[in-house]
């Protein structure tokens, strides 16, 4: 595993996020002696079990990178620092009126699509920009981040005008005149795609297969 993260040479400004999801608490000690601290899970119950296994770990950061229902969003707060799938305003009203409830203040990227396509959740450009004025009036989630996940099948060139579009709309949106949010996060790139993201501006990436090997 240490060899692993050592191979990456990543730039000194970009955060990588281990994606533990299907792997065992073991899975993720390995990777914390590596001197990693960012996990992602997309399922809750899944990662509840790890982090009780890990309470001897206490600076693991914990984020949650799956689509998230609002039936599960104080679960999701309750044990998540980060959450990168906020893919509707309804969710993001919903996370804002629990965060208060509980002294809560997640950081969290607001997922975009900006193709079509039938296998991703999030906002595409028209309904974040009509929400715009309702999210920026949320006062308890910390609405700082973009996440972008490109469709499949996708050639290299248009992978990174993907990419490069999604880093130019979080510019666009923190430099809003009368509704900026402060977005200054981009969750982009995942093990297939991430030196492209990060080319394109990204400075959070997912990786899992990278770090863990293939899943069965």
């Amino acid at each position: 595993m240490a060899q692993r993260v050592e191979q990456l040479e990543l730039p000194a400004h970009v955060r990588l996020v281990a994606v533990s999801k299907t792997f065992p608490a073991a899975a993720i000690r390995a990777a914390y002696a590596a001197g990693l601290r960012d996990f992602g899970e997309n399922k809750i119950q899944e990662a509840i079990a790890k982090q009780a296994d890990l309470t001897d770990l206490p600076d693991i950061t914990w984020h949650f990178i799956g689509h998230l229902q609002t039936n599960k969003a104080r679960k999701a707060l309750q044990h998540f620092d980060w959450i990168h799938s906020v893919d509707s305003l309804k969710l993001a009203r919903r996370l804002d009126q629990i965060a208060a409830e509980l002294s809560r203040s997640p950081i969290c990227c607001l997922q975009v699509k900006l193709l079509a396509d039938a296998n991703k959740h999030g906002l595409t450009e028209s309904e974040l920009w009509q929400a715009l004025p309702d999210l920026a009036q949320l006062s308890h989630l910390k609405l700082e981040g973009i996440m972008a996940i490109p469709p499949y099948g996708l050639l290299l060139p248009q992978t990174q005008s993907f990419f490069e579009r999604a880093y130019a709309l979080g510019q666009s949106l923190a430099n809003h005149q009368e509704t900026p949010l402060p977005i200054h996060h981009f969750s982009m790139g995942m093990s297939q795609d991430f030196p492209l993201a990060i080319a394109a501006g990204s400075n959070i990436i997912r990786l899992g297969t990278t770090l863990f090997g293939s899943r069965t």
